[in-house]
């Protein structure tokens, strides 16, 4: 089972891409939704292959009332290869969650985000009614727009973006050093699992001291 599934109010689903080009959204994205005081939640957080995916994904959806969904890697990943939907399919998993549910699940809210604008019409035209929020392939245009969501979303007072954004990067530097002197390579930092990242942003932003290592 799922952790956390008692933390409904707090919980937030990430769909995003994983590939390496988007490692320092996904990071990004991270750190943001934890500094505004939200637990992500995302599917790189079990390394069960015992455990169907979509099982998993389904659970994590279940168990959160925010997610995130960022649509913008529809296409393929080269010349020649077919463009991939899963992202669109776990965002329509969330929104049947939410439309199809009961009790807590109707209070579900999403941000739909995307590299450009309008570019999501040309292939999923059925959430064009949604507001589909653009970050320009930018994490801090997209740290900028979650912030600014959640601020919306939850009315709770949270940091003004260019302070979570300039916290992020002061982190990321003091992450590489200190996973340094741990003795991590450069490889094992940039692959590190999504959950001791996690475990590192929290520990960091809970302890002050920590950022003028």
């Amino acid at each position: 089972m799922v952790q956390n599934t008692n933390d409904f109010e707090k919980n937030i689903f990430i769909n995003c891409p994983f590939d390496p080009g988007y490692g320092k959204m996904l990071k990004a994205l991270v750190f943001a939704t934890i500094t505004c005081g939200l637990e992500p939640r995302i599917a790189l957080e079990r390394d069960d292959s015992g455990e169907e995916r979509i099982n998993k994904i389904k659970e994590l959806i279940r168990c959160s009332k925010y997610s995130i969904h960022d649509i913008s890697r529809m296409e393929p990943l080269k010349k020649g290869d077919l463009p991939r939907f899963n992202l669109p399919f776990e965002l329509g998993l969330d929104m049947g969650c939410r439309t199809y549910g009961q009790d807590r699940l109707l209070t579900k809210k999403c941000l739909i985000l995307d590299k450009d604008s309008y570019r999501y019409m040309r292939v999923i035209s059925d959430i064009s009614g949604n507001d589909i929020r653009a970050h320009n392939n930018n994490d801090r245009n997209l740290t900028r727009e979650i912030r600014n969501w959640i601020r919306i979303t939850t009315n709770k007072s949270i940091p003004a973006a260019k302070n979570i954004w300039d916290d992020f990067n002061l982190f990321s530097i003091d992450l590489r050093k200190t996973c340094k002197e741990q003795g991590y390579d450069s490889d094992d930092i940039e692959q590190m699992p999504i959950t001791e990242y996690i475990y590192f942003v929290k520990r960091w932003l809970a302890t002050p001291t920590i950022r003028d290592l």
